[in-house]
């Protein structure tokens, strides 16, 4: 045996009393891997929709991460904003029974909006979850934080 088939043997691989597989096992092992098991099978067949789920690409992964974190940043920025608003509202005379939930509503928007745009879109091509999602990033900025700072 040359050095280069070392590799591809195990000690003992000569030993008489070694068992191995029926060559109907090992003659195709790579079929057996692409062919789809009864219950995968049975478990495609029997869902509801007829729309496979979409395996997303590791871009398209980094990039639901990126638009999620500026979504959270959008969260922060409303509400540090948004109680710069608050204070402000006190000198305007705007009751504080109004300017409360407004200010939630505000703060939980990013996130109502991707949860929205990702479920909404679990059927749709990637492009159009991505439309969906930028539309959001563009119309969601918090603009109390934007035009007001944090304040001092």
């Amino acid at each position: 045996m040359n050095r280069d088939d070392d590799a591809l043997s195990w000690a003992g691989d000569d030993d008489p009393t070694l068992v191995s597989a029926p060559a109907s096992e090992t003659a195709s092992p790579r079929r057996q891997l692409d062919e789809p098991s009864e219950v995968a099978a049975d478990a495609a067949s029997e869902g509801s929709d007829d729309t496979a789920p979409q395996v997303l690409s590791n871009a398209a992964l980094i990039s639901l991460g990126v638009l999620g974190g500026i979504y959270l940043l959008y969260s922060v920025g409303w509400f540090v904003g948004g109680m710069r608003v608050h204070n402000l509202s006190g000198l305007l005379g705007i009751d504080s029974a109004i300017s409360v939930p407004v200010l939630v509503l505000a703060v939980a928007a990013p996130a109502i909006w991707f949860l929205a745009a990702y479920v909404l879109t679990r059927g749709s091509r990637a492009w159009i979850r991505f439309t969906w999602l930028v539309a959001g990033a563009l119309l969601l900025v918090p603009w109390p934080f934007a035009t007001l700072g944090a304040g001092s």
